[in-house]
């Protein structure tokens, strides 16, 4: 008697077997790769790799000498780099179709009230994951090359390679994409009833030596060297920022609308970045 579920359980006798989420999941799998390389021939068009790479390596171009160029040391470096960036982009243009597509899969064992922060979820994870990007590329490492490149003594010419850099940037893409989801992951905790914003306050102390740890480990992981112990602390910094921002929302999360407004002012703030950048080129 135990076995039989509950009448108003809506899941009830929606169970799947095994084989079943094994294909479901291939399924989605292809979708995301279907997507993936319809974005990469797209790319490969317009603006092109070479467009890409130009794009990326603005923010050390912008300090280095005026004829200077990157490097390419590798013998395979300039077939695989501009590979590497266009699987990138690609991945990231699309990463609103992944979280759909990963959410589908996950959909028919949720419960009507939970499928609600679908759409949500998707719009804001994916928006927080680009401003988190366009945040390193516009702003973070505009401020690390302007201070490197002001170390650097005048009988040396600094020639970066550029497979060195792209896997540098990319480190840093991925580091503060991820921690530009600490919101949403505030807000589902507080909204699901793990954790209420009182014990969060409560335990802001420990959570700050926690997200250091956390941000020294991954800085030292994915950057060498001092790099990776300054960038530590500045991926530290926003965590604790955007938690102080997912607590702040997760007292409006049943419509969202703190998420939406500081979604619009960092999206200002990076367009009046993205605008001067361009300005400065343009008289360059």
């Amino acid at each position: 008697m135990s076995d039989i579920p509950p009448k108003d359980d809506e899941l009830a006798g929606t169970e799947q077997p095994f084989v079943q989420h094994l294909m479901e999941l291939r399924d989605r799998l292809l979708y995301c790769i279907y997507g993936i390389g319809l974005a990469i021939a797209v790319l490969a068009v317009w603006p092109g790799p070479n467009g890409l790479i130009d794009f990326i390596a603005h923010p050390i171009k912008a300090h280095m000498p005026p004829d200077a160029k990157l490097i390419a040391v590798g013998v395979f470096t300039p077939f695989f780099v501009p590979l590497k960036v266009l699987m990138m982009v690609g991945v990231l243009a699309v990463l609103p179709w992944i979280m759909y597509q990963m959410w589908a899969f996950v959909a028919p064992g949720l419960y009507s009230h939970e499928k609600r922060f679908a759409l949500p979820l998707i719009i804001f994870g994916s928006l927080l994951a680009y401003i988190g990007i366009a945040f390193v590329q516009f702003f973070v490492l505009d401020k690390m090359f302007a201070f490197i490149q002001g170390f650097t003594p005048d009988s040396v010419a600094a020639t970066p390679d550029i497979a060195s850099y792209v896997e540098a940037i990319l480190s840093l893409y991925l580091a503060f994409g991820l921690a530009f989801q600490v919101p949403i992951v505030v807000m589902l905790l507080v909204r699901f009833g793990l954790v209420d914003i009182a014990k969060l306050k409560s335990f802001r102390g420990y959570f700050i030596v926690v997200a250091f740890i956390i941000a020294a480990v991954v800085g030292g992981t994915l950057l060498t060297g001092g790099y990776g112990t300054a960038f530590g602390g500045a991926i530290g910094a926003c965590i604790m920022a955007m938690s102080a921002v997912g607590i702040g929302a997760a007292r409006w999360n049943s419509d969202w609308r703190f998420v939406f407004l500081g979604v619009i002012l960092l999206l200002a703030v990076i367009a009046n970045r993205w605008i001067r950048t361009k300005a400065e080129g343009s008289r360059r």
